[in-house]
């Protein structure tokens, strides 16, 4: 008989539904921390990085390039390769990127590390949906943790601003980055303890060709969103943006021609998938571009300090929070396509309430429309993210994660250009600073104006999807039925 071992006998993680969903949330808050952080000081922290107006810009848009371009390829990797595995390492480049930030001797460093820090965020967000549906089986369960997740973003977006301009002003731009690292280096830890492996069970190949074509596209197409605020007739962001959009259509061309494609494109078939991307581009488009300029705004026009204007903010975000907390209660009674559907439309009517803005006004004239936008944007990100698990087959939830907030960012850098256009559009008609906030004012009503069409065009778009999801699913119910038999008559 061979002797018992005497070392500690080590297995698979078990799975462990709490453990995944809290691991899963929090990294999903940090990372909508991390985004939003210098959003309340975006002057300030670009003036102490040497940073002049361009580099303010790509503060935030260096983090969408590496979200942007890597969602779906890490969900893809992570489906093929361990979900945990890809969320593991995206935790610990997340935390290594902002310790970078954290030292960054200059300009530059410090916005490579805003880029490496969308690269960890993308690996994050794209295992999350996946790690949690595979901890929770399909249910009311699953719902309730998918709410939870839906209001761990709205959680980060209302922190962030706050955390940002409040760190800042205490310990300097620096330690925002600093604390950001010591948090997710813990978590790393925790993940690594807690999480169990999961993977689709036959791996596919990789697909460099889609890869490449996905990352330079997108690429190419934020930077060229990002240049354009500073004038859209130049050559270099015409060169930009007519890349991008060639690269992204080569991009369509790969995944139809490759045989183990990324992202399989018979998925937009499927009325479900196109309301979870469709529906994460629009709230991209009307809400997290418009919110994300907001501050700036704010700043023009009211003259509010950084966390003065995070404070007003939370209201938006707070709410967004509780109501996806809540949102669970709506699964009995509206399908996930008619929710998208309500949180689009909810968001459309508070971004109107918005509308009115001028220099003599306070913040208090903003909380209504801000507290009716938070409640759709509760209930539109938890029906976002039962979209974006339920629309796709159960081995591809992070394929369906990936490209669900790919939708998400890329809307994103498109609402954030189409909102400083609209913003920029009205000229002061005399010299002064008070010309000026009004001009910016009238401008801001515009951008008010466009965010809320697009919310409306959204909910259009769920609705026109869950009347084709019904159709398709009355077809498939006649087929199904058995064929009554004629009697004949005499």
């Amino acid at each position: 008989m061979s002797p018992a071992p005497t070392g500690p006998v080590t297995g698979p993680v078990p799975v462990r539904p709490g453990a995944t969903l809290f691991t899963a949330a929090v990294a999903t808050a940090l990372v909508t921390v991390a985004y939003t952080a210098p959003t309340a000081s975006l002057a300030a922290t670009a003036e102490a990085a040497h940073l002049g107006a361009g580099g303010r810009t790509w503060i935030l848009t260096g983090t969408l390039v590496g979200i942007s371009a890597l969602l779906l390829t890490a969900g893809s990797a992570a489906d093929d390769h361990g979900r945990k595995r890809v969320f593991t390492f995206g935790v610990l480049l997340f935390a290594a990127s902002e310790a970078l930030a954290a030292l960054a001797p200059g300009g530059a460093a410090y916005l490579t590390a805003r880029v490496l820090l969308g690269a960890g965020s993308a690996a994050i967000l794209a295992p999350a949906l996946g790690l949690i549906s595979h901890a929770f089986p399909p249910g009311p369960a699953r719902i309730r943790a998918l709410g939870v997740w839906g209001a761990a973003v709205g959680l980060g977006i209302a922190i962030g601003p706050v955390y940002g301009a409040l760190v800042a002003q205490w310990a300097g731009w620096r330690a925002v980055g600093g604390g950001l690292a010591v948090v997710s280096a813990a978590l790393a830890a925790l993940a690594s303890a807690v999480l169990s492996e999961s993977r689709a069970d036959r791996p596919r190949p990789l697909d460099p060709w889609g890869v490449l074509t996905l990352a330079a596209g997108t690429t190419l197409l934020i930077a060229g969103l990002a240049e354009g605020r500073t004038g859209w007739g130049r050559p270099a962001v015409l060169v930009l943006l007519a890349a991008g959009v060639l690269l992204l259509a080569l991009f369509a061309l790969v995944e139809a021609k490759v045989r183990e494609p990324m992202l399989d494109l018979s998925l937009f078939r499927s009325p479900g998938f196109i309301a979870a991307t469709g529906g994460a581009m629009f709230t991209g488009l009307s809400m997290v571009g418009f919110m994300s300029y907001l501050p700036t705004l704010l700043q023009g026009v009211l003259g509010l300090s950084g966390l003065a204007v995070g404070g007003v903010l939370a209201i938006w975000s707070g709410l967004s929070v509780l109501a996806a907390l809540q949102a669970r209660r709506l699964a009995a009674h509206l399908a996930a396509t008619t929710q998208v559907a309500v949180g689009l439309l909810i968001c459309g009517i508070g971004e109107a309430g918005l509308y009115g803005l001028g220099p003599d006004s306070t913040w208090a004239r903003l909380a209504p429309g801000l507290a009716v936008a938070g409640i759709g944007s509760g209930v539109l990100n938890a029906a976002l993210a039962r979209l974006a698990v339920s629309s796709v087959p159960a081995h591809r939830a992070a394929m369906g994660s990936g490209a669900n907030n790919t939708s998400r960012y890329v809307g994103s850098a498109l609402g954030v250009a189409v909102t400083v256009a609209v913003a920029a559009s009205a000229h002061p008609t005399t010299p002064g600073h008070e010309a000026a906030a009004r001009a910016l004012a009238a401008g801001t009503d515009r951008a008010v104006v466009v965010a809320a069409v697009l919310c409306f065009a959204g909910a259009l778009l769920a609705l026109a999807s869950r009347a084709a999801e019904s159709r398709r699913t009355g077809a498939a119910e006649g087929a199904k039925a058995p064929t009554r038999e004629r009697v004949p008559t005499s």
